[in-house]
């Protein structure tokens, strides 16, 4: 038990971000079209206790084995995926706000804080890193940005309107920048290594959360807004191509980098659908739908089967 503890990745957080992202795509279904499944209540549970249980055994690894948590951090790959603690908070704010706005306000207070800390912490790194190669990048460099982007969902409601404009500035700005430097990577460089293959599924969610917090942040959907859109729909195309390579690989935790930037993109199409009334994007919507509770359902299935045989939380 304690060796498996030693090896508990942080990476575990992204079954948060998944879980949460579901939540908040059933939750804008049934209330846009009237539906009382009680979906999205389900997976907010499910998605708050998920976390608890991952941070307290996190937490306890950091205690127990705290020189394998420094390890991870100094680890250029792992380090993009600390920010998930945090941005796991946000969207757990966002999914919880209209069924407990105080608990869901004091949770966007911690994770924007949270979040910036990170943001600076590991974008420093990157800037200071005396060996990084363009090979050390990866879709999971994206993490730290999209929780920037994340903040003006719930941040409208919960704080002055600059403040979430300064983070999705932050967030619009350096996506689009790391997305020029990670084309470069994934076109004239060596191909990921097969177990961040499923991070390129992490494309989607800068575009997508943009358009949502965008959408927020004016109230309407405009040309900037239809930019973002347009852009995350289409990278979500562009990884149909790639599904056949992706179906080759083995299981690993990172599956699960298919499930949130996917359900960003049902949100995005609930969304872009209320505002323009555009019969197209009801059907899309309810595919994406459709597609996200099949895989959030299958890989449940399959980290519990890879947890009970010993298969997660061993040794690279």
């Amino acid at each position: 038990m304690s060796e498996r503890l030693r090896n508990f990745p942080i990476s575990f957080f992204a079954v948060v971000m998944g879980l949460a992202g579901a939540a908040i795509a059933w939750q804008r279904t049934e209330s846009l079209w009237g539906w009382n499944t009680f979906t999205g209540s389900v997976l907010f549970w499910l998605s708050g206790l998920t976390y608890l249980l991952i941070f307290i055994i996190y937490l306890t690894k950091s205690f127990l084995h705290g020189s394998e948590v420094k390890k991870e951090f100094k680890n250029i790959t792992k380090l993009a995926f600390f920010p998930t603690i945090t941005i796991s908070l946000l969207l757990l704010s966002i999914a919880s706000m209209t069924l407990y706005p105080s608990f869901s306000q004091a949770l966007w207070v911690l994770g924007t804080i949270g979040h910036f800390f990170f943001s600076v912490t590991v974008i420093s790194i990157w800037i200071r890193h005396p060996s990084l190669e363009i090979n050390h990048i990866s879709p999971a460099w994206f993490i730290p940005v999209v929780g920037n982007i994340l903040v003006p969902i719930a941040g409208v409601t919960y704080a002055p309107v600059e403040v979430s404009w300064f983070f999705f500035s932050i967030g619009l700005i350096f996506w689009i920048a790391l997305f020029t430097i990670l084309l470069y990577r994934l076109i004239f460089h060596n191909p990921l290594p097969e177990r961040l293959l499923p991070t390129l599924f992490i494309m989607i969610a800068p575009p997508a959360v943009g358009f949502i917090a965008y959408v927020k942040l004016t109230g309407t959907v405009d040309s900037m807004g239809r930019l973002l859109y347009y852009v995350a729909l289409f990278v979500f195309i562009l990884m149909i191509p790639q599904l056949r390579m992706l179906s080759r690989i083995k299981y690993y935790l990172s599956w699960w980098a298919y499930t949130f930037p996917i359900a960003a993109l049902t949100i995005a199409t609930i969304l872009i659908y209320h505002h323009i009334n555009f019969a197209f994007f009801q059907y899309l919507a309810l595919s994406l739908l459709i597609l996200l509770s099949g895989i959030v359902i299958l890989l449940t299935v399959m980290t519990v089967t890879a947890v009970k045989n010993k298969k997660i939380c061993i040794e690279d």
